[in-house]
């Protein structure tokens, strides 16, 4: 897929993170539909170039969220898959939630752990957010996984917490904050 791209906000060996664009709804919606097995149940990103432009819009304009981009750096900068950083609050909590997916073929070779780790020192460092929490089901073991290597804890379970699906679902909290990550 052609890319055409703006330039990386931070870079890793691999992988390096952007923010999303317009332009990029074809090649997204495409990785997300090839991906359909891997986020169900978890996830429902957007497959269409109109859920897409609805998505990416709130991303792009909404000053209490902040997506990003993991691109192959291997791959000519295709699309790895994606951190965004929801319900951030300023003020004395200085917090957001993040949500995250990973595209099939990008799967299990470690490059969301490298992206994920990119968007939290961008998180910490030129957002100057404090705390970020992940919010996983406890039956995605690949989302918990991914939280537990990049250092977040556990801090806790809450039943009922987020409508996926048409259900409420049960999720684990998992945080990490700016010190946790300087001592770790």
């Amino acid at each position: 897929m052609p890319h055409t791209a703006p330039r990386h906000l931070a870079e890793g060996p691999r992988v390096g993170i952007r923010p999303f664009t317009p332009d990029d709804a074809a090649e997204f919606t495409a990785r997300v539909r090839e991906s359909r097995d891997l986020h169900r149940p978890w996830l429902f990103p957007p497959a269409t170039t109109e859920a897409y432009a609805a998505y990416a819009g709130r991303l792009i304009e909404d000053e209490d969220r902040a997506g990003f981009l993991v691109c192959d750096k291997d791959d000519d900068g295709a699309l790895a898959g994606y951190v965004n950083i929801n319900n951030i609050v300023r003020g004395a909590f200085q917090s957001g939630a993040l949500g995250y997916g990973a595209f099939a073929h990008a799967a299990g070779r470690g490059l969301m752990k490298e992206g994920l780790n990119l968007v939290v020192g961008h998180a910490f460092g030129p957002l100057g957010l404090h705390r970020l929490e992940i919010n996983a089901q406890p039956g995605n073991t690949a989302s918990l996984a991914l939280a537990r290597s990049c250092g977040f804890r556990l801090e806790g379970y809450s039943p009922a917490m987020l409508h996926v699906d048409g259900e409420w679902r049960d999720h684990e909290r998992w945080a990490l904050t700016a010190e946790m990550r300087t001592s770790g």
